[in-house]
Parts: C-alpha cells; structure tokens; sequence
C-alpha cells in the first residue's frame, strides 16, 4: 500500500511518495493510520492521542561494538532543527524506500542486507533520539513483531535482545515501530545531528522550551498574522465609530462646514425726553481701517497723508498705527464717521485701505442732557455698552437681542439657493422716555453754564421738578461735554453733580428747621426771636453773615433775613433728637428713589453724635451734607403741601412692540401738615421781597417762594473750608405751585452770597419754566409778614 506524506518541503512545491512496507494495522490495534510517523507528524493526525504512551525500551549496544560517539554538540536553533529535521528524515525514508538503505563509511553489513553503524542507532532509536515517543497511534502489533523480528537475524547480542524483550513486555499495547523495508537502517555518526533529546522522569522525551527568535519563518508568518489581525482590528474599530458610535457627530460636523452664519445686530433703544426727542439713538456710521501686511512704505505714507484731513487725525498718529505691527491684517483707523465721510474715503482708491458699516450711538442734541444721558463705548464681541449715567443704569433695558442667519454655502462662500436657510430677526432694544422737558433743559444748560462763566465758579447745577408728581424737568450740569466726541479734557465734566456730588447746603437747610419748629407748634410765623449780635455754642462763636446788634425779629424775620442766630435759637427748642428725625423725614441722609450711578446720600450723623457745635450748626446746615436733587426735594415736600413725592427721571419704557410701561412711582409720604407747609410757604415768600435777602429772584407776574443759600465750602484738599458754595431754591406760583427750580454755584469767585449770583439765575430759568409750561400767573398777592419787631 502506497500513501502521500507531505512534510515541510511541501511548502517548496516538493512532494515525496512513500511506500509502507509494514503490515497494515490489525483490527483489534483501534488505528487505521497507515501513513509514516513523519508523514504523520505533517499531516497533523494522531488517532491515538488519547492512549498512554509507552517510554522507549533503551538499546544496549552490541559488545565488541566500538563505543559510541557523543555527537557534535551546537547550538541549535529549536524551531529551525525541528522542522528541517523532520524534513530530512522524510526525504531520506522517501529514497530509501525507492533505492535501499544507505551505508554509512564504516558500517558493517548486517544479515538481511542492513547494514550498521559503529555508533549508529537504528530507525527506532533516532526516533526516540528527536524526543519522538516510541508508541504511535498507527502502529500495529504486527509491524513490532517484524521489526523486532529483522532485528534479530542480524545478529545482534543478546543483551540488546533481552533489553527490547523487556521493553516489549513492559508495553501494554502493540507498539508499532518506525516502518522499515525488511531491516532497520542504519545512519550515519552524529557529526551535525541534534544531541538526543533529553528524557523526562517518566522517561518521555522532554524539550526545551522555544525562545522567540523573529528569523524564523513560522515566527514571522505568525508575527504578520497578529500584526494584520490588529491593523484589521483597529480599522474595524475606526470604522465602527464613523460609521456607527460617532456617526451623528461627524455627520454634524460635516454639515457645519458648509453652514456660513451671520450675526444681524439689534439696535439699541433710544432715550428720549418726554415728547418722544431723541437725546440717544443707534445711527448707521462708518469705521476705516488698514491692511498693513499688504501695504509697502510708500503706500503707507501716501495713506497717512491723505487721510488724515479726512478723518480729522494727524499724519503721524495715522503712520504710528499702520506701521506699529506690519503683519496685522486689520487695524482700524476710525469708527463712528458720517456715511459721506467713508464715501470718501471709498473714492480715494487707496491700496490696503478699507470701509465698514457698523452700527453706532449717536446723541442728537449733543451736550443736551449728557450728564444723565451718559454715553456708551464698545465691549465684548464689539456690542455697545453703557459706561455712564442713563446708558449705564438702564444698559440691560436698552440692550438689543441680536437675531442671526444661517445658510449653506459652497466653498467660494457662494449660498446656495436650494439649500435650507434659518434666519431669527433682531429684536431693538426698549426705549426710556425721559420726565426731562427738552426745551427747559436747554434753557437751565444756557443759564448755568453763562452763571459759572460770569462768576468764575468751579461748576454748577440747576434741578427743575414739578412738586406734585416728582418728575424732573431738567438736570443741567456745567461745564458740559458732548457724548459725541469725548476728549481727555472732558474728564471733569462727565457725571451728574445733582446726584454725585453732595455739598453744605448752607441757609437752604433752614426750611427743615423752621417745619420741625412748626410742625410741633413750638412757633408760628409771627413768633418774636430775640437776636444777639453773636451766640457761643460748644466753645464756636457764631455770627450772622452781616454784622448787627441786638434785633428783635419774628420767626418769619428770621427766616427771609436768613439769620443764623435765630435759627439756632429756634433749633434748640425743637431739640437735636427732633431735628434729625426731621432732616431723615424729608430725605436727607439717604439715596433718593432715582438710583442713579454714582449718586451719593451725602452725610448725616447721628444727634447723638453731634458735638455742641455741631447741635447748632447744622440747624443751618453746617457740618452735615446733602446733593442737589435732595434738597430741590425738601422744597417740592413743602410745595406739594407736606406730601413727599419721590423724584422721577424715567417715565416709561417703551418696548420693541411700541407699548408703553409707564416706571413704578413711590408712594406719597406726609413729612409735615398741610398748615406747617401753607405757613412755611407764606414766610417763604418774604425772601423774595425787598425785605428778604433775594430780592433777584422775583419773577413777574409771579409769586415765588424760596431762599437763599451761602455755605462754607469743604476742600477736600486741604482738608478744610476754602471758598463758598452759592444757591438758592425755590417754587411758583406760591399760591399753586407748579416748578421747583434749585440753582447751585461751586466756589463762585466774583460773588459768593446767594442771593447775588445764584437768585437771577433762579428767575430767568424760573420764568422760561413757567412759560413753557403755560401756568398762568395767580391772583393778587397778599398782605407781607411782619419781619422786625423794631420797625
């Protein structure tokens, strides 16, 4: 019977047919293996794996044999010497099944034609020798029989026989041995063969283990095996994640790129007054700005020099900025110009110079009103902020919401018109309509503004309200500054004196002396108050502000001759506890309602912590402090016949749709009764008089109530009082009144006392009030108070 082996050389594209000359297995062997154990050993089959292997019986050489060699030891390679190994024993079994066994030089012939090496171990023994077990799963119990049979006729020494004897009977099963043609062969010494293989305790053959050498074949196809699996593996795993796990967020990703989105900006609200005249707007303007990495020197220069008269900057400032980084690709030049000035710009035609619309704040009326307006500049993401006054208090109100637009593009940025688009219109910002009438408040900015200049003061401030509803008419500031242009010289300028800066108010401050005194009826208009020419309070000599004797005045005398003394005297029966509860009844010592930035509540201590100074000098309203909009207050409560009305600025906002929400008003509060006002007002009017200390602020046609103010004034430098601070306040007509109006001078040099340099200011503003607001004149005036007991 004839079978195909393929072994190693397989691979090589070599095949080799071997011819089994053992008789074929019997039944009873459970194997119907018939290949070679080589042949075996490569085709991967051993029906026998599960039997117990029986250890090799080990050969006795034959006496007078000469003694055996140990063979050349190397190193081997494990993987190497096994698989060609294997190889060379199947092509030599091939050729010596076609041709006979080979002789190896020295060998002896045997009986039966075999022959033997000096040395040489048969076809068994090399077996067992490569740590091959002698027990194969194809064997037969016929082909050991014969094998050991050959083995015998050739003569060999009866020990080697009985030792293969006792191996036989030690086997429990048939053993079929290496398939042989007749007789054992023979091979040649050892030199150049693998040493025997070590044998374990059980005497099976035991092998080293194999270290990993990457020269070999098998090693290498594995190494490539594992090394495509993981590349297949992670490509896999890239795959699963687009395709599956990421496939959404790629997909978003990929759709993004071709989104182009564009940010359409809501324009702020305006401020108006109360006709709706705008005093802030959002205007379309133009910004100009320079590309310098594409401009050479010359195109730099030739820029600079014919730009400059355009948009009002030097050569040099305009040079500077083009040339500060040369690898800036935008920078810009000048924001906030009139579309004709970028138009020509435009029309120059210069290299590496460009235009921009933008959306800017545009203030109409220029200095009208900015002290309260205030004025916005650019923050985050180039969105316009409030930076001062209304802009800044009201800046969420004002504020826009940007809408946006999204569309799909191609790669030139063209959109594409079959594409979906999504666009959100803005939505403008609110509106704030102002209680400030535009006219008046031109009118007081005139007034104060030629008063400070006349008086060479340090500034000035002019308050008009309408007592019964609180609402300010004007605010009016000097010096002024225009929102449009601010400049480093405007510094000074910017803010609100009304409510930021408090002063000694000075003689104003007695109306609050006097209503305590009336109001708890400790006196009354005609009430006589003896008038030294000086009093000592708290080791401080006080004096009135003209030098006299002893006079015998009334209260009302008291009041429109503005005498300190008098006013101490009638303190001190109200008592300190009552004035302060007094002063904090008409607001002083607090914020007002407005919650303006940067409003002070001025400074009013505790009576308990007055010094006995400080008793009677704050009955005329020295050592304590107040702001103008607090004082022009007292005078509305007074005026609005002891009801306080808080003061309102804003009177509405008015949302994007057009509707109207008129501002929260603070309920009216009682400070004094309704005789105390009516009474006060009446002794109020005698200031006005030939016999008051403001004769100048009569108006025509018109009763006017009010007083005078002339208060030292507090250095904050020097840390004492330096100057005067100069005022008066007062309301018409007296009978119904209508207007407050409070005209305050800081630091008047030419002219110091109240009732010269701040009382006309007082009338004409007065005067242009009440025309503007057509009150009619009242009635006929009555009969005067009397003011000296002496006359």
């Amino acid at each position: 019977m004839s079978s195909t082996g393929r072994g190693p050389a397989s691979g090589r594209g070599r095949s080799r047919l071997r011819l089994v000359t053992s008789s074929p297995a019997e039944p009873s062997s459970g194997s119907d293996d018939l290949l070679d154990p080589a042949v075996r050993r490569f085709s991967g089959r051993d029906p026998e794996q599960e039997r117990p292997r029986v250890p090799p019986a080990r050969r006795v050489p034959p006496r007078g044999a000469p003694a055996r060699r140990p063979p050349v030891r190397r190193d081997p390679d494990p993987v190497e010497d096994d698989w060609f190994d294997d190889y060379t024993d199947a092509e030599v079994d091939g050729v010596e099944t076609i041709t006979g066994p080979r002789a190896a030089p020295g060998s002896v012939p045997a009986r039966g034609g075999r022959r033997t090496s000096a040395g040489g171990t048969s076809a068994r023994g090399r077996s067992a020798d490569r740590g091959r077990s002698a027990e194969r799963a194809g064997s037969s119990a016929r082909g050991a029989s014969s094998a050991r049979s050959g083995a015998a006729g050739t003569g060999r020494q009866p020990a080697r026989s009985t030792a293969r004897g006792t191996a036989g009977a030690s086997r429990t099963r048939p053993v079929r041995g290496a398939p042989v043609r007749g007789a054992a062969r023979s091979r040649t010494g050892s030199a150049g063969r693998r040493p025997p293989a070590r044998r374990g305790l059980d005497g099976s053959a035991t092998r080293a283990p194999r270290p990993f050498v990457l020269a070999s074949p098998r090693r290498r196809i594995r190494a490539s095996v594992v090394l495509m699996v993981a590349v297949l593996v992670v490509i896999a795993g890239r795959l699963a994640q687009l395709q599956g796990f990421g496939s959404s967020a790629y997909a978003e990703a990929a759709h993004q790129q071709v989104l182009r989105k564009s940010v359409l900006p809501a324009d702020r609200g305006m401020i108006t007054d109360r006709h709706g005249y705008p005093l802030a707007r959002d205007i379309e303007q133009r910004a100009v700005y320079a590309d310098p990495f594409v401009m050479s020197e010359a195109e730099i220069l030739t820029a600079a020099r014919k730009l400059a008269p355009v948009i009002g900057r030097s050569e040099n400032e305009l040079r500077k900025l083009m040339t500060t980084n040369r690898k800036a690709r935008f920078v810009y030049l000048g924001r906030g110009f009139e579309r004709s000035v970028g138009d020509e710009v435009t029309g120059l035609g210069l290299s590496g110079i460009g235009v921009l619309d933008e959306r800017g704040r545009s203030y109409p009326a220029g200095t009208l009103g900015a002290n309260f307006v205030g004025f916005t500049s650019r923050g985050d993401n180039d969105v316009l902020d409030g930076r001062a006054g209304l802009e800044l208090a009201y800046d969420d109100v004002l504020h826009g919401t940007n809408g946006r637009r999204q569309i799909e593009a191609d790669p030139s940025g063209r959109e594409i018109p079959s594409a979906q688009s999504m666009e959100k219109e803005p939505v403008d910002g609110s509106t704030l309509r102002l209680t400030i009438e535009k006219d008046i408040q031109w009118e007081a900015q005139r007034a104060i503004a030629e008063a400070v200049r006349d008086s060479e003061a340090d500034g000035g401030t002019i308050v008009v309200m309408q007592p019964k509803t609180g609402d300010l008419l004007a605010l009016a500031d000097a010096p002024q500054y225009d929102p449009n242009n601010i400049t480093e010289r405007d510094q000074d300028a910017i803010g609100n004196r009304s409510t930021g800066q408090a002063f000694e108010p000075g003689s104003v401050n007695k109306v609050i002396t006097m209503a305590a005194a009336l109001d708890r009826s400790l006196i009354d208009a005609t009430t006589p108050i003896t008038v030294p020419s000086s009093i000592e309070r708290g080791g401080v000599r006080i004096n009135d502000s003209e030098p006299h004797g002893t006079e015998h005045l009334t209260a009302a005398g008291v009041l429109a001759r503005s005498s300190n003394i008098g006013t101490v005297q009638i303190a001190e029966r109200v008592g300190s506890a009552n004035l302060e509860e007094m002063m904090r009844a008409f607001g002083l010592g607090e914020k007002t309602e407005l919650d303006f930035p940067g409003e002070t509540a001025g400074i009013l201590p505790a009576a308990s912590d007055w010094s006995g100074s400080q008793a009677a000098t704050i009955a005329y309203g020295q050592g304590m402090s107040a702001t103008a909009i607090q004082m022009a207050s007292v005078y509305a409560t007074v005026a609005n016949g002891g009801l306080r009305v808080a003061p309102r600025l804003v009177d509405a906002i008015i949302g994007p749709d057009g509707v109207a929400q008129e501002t929260a008003r603070e309920p009216e509060r009682r400070v004094i009764s309704t005789e105390t006002a009516t009474t006060l007002t009446r002794m109020l009017e005698e200031v006005a008089t030939d016999q008051g200390t403001a004769p100048a602020a009569e108006v025509t046609g018109y009763r006017v109530a009010g007083k005078t103010g002339t208060a030292k004034r507090y250095d904050a430098a020097s840390g004492g009082y330096k100057g005067y601070v100069s005022s008066f306040i007062g309301f018409a007509p007296a009978d119904d009144p209508q207007i407050v109006v409070e005209v305050v001078l800081d630091n008047p040099q030419k002219a110091y006392y109240g009732g010269e340099v701040a009382a006309p200011v007082f009338s004409k503003v007065m005067s242009f009030a009440l025309t503007t607001l057509g009150v009619p004149p009242p009635g006929t005036r009555p009969e005067p108070l009397v003011l000296d007991l002496d006359r």
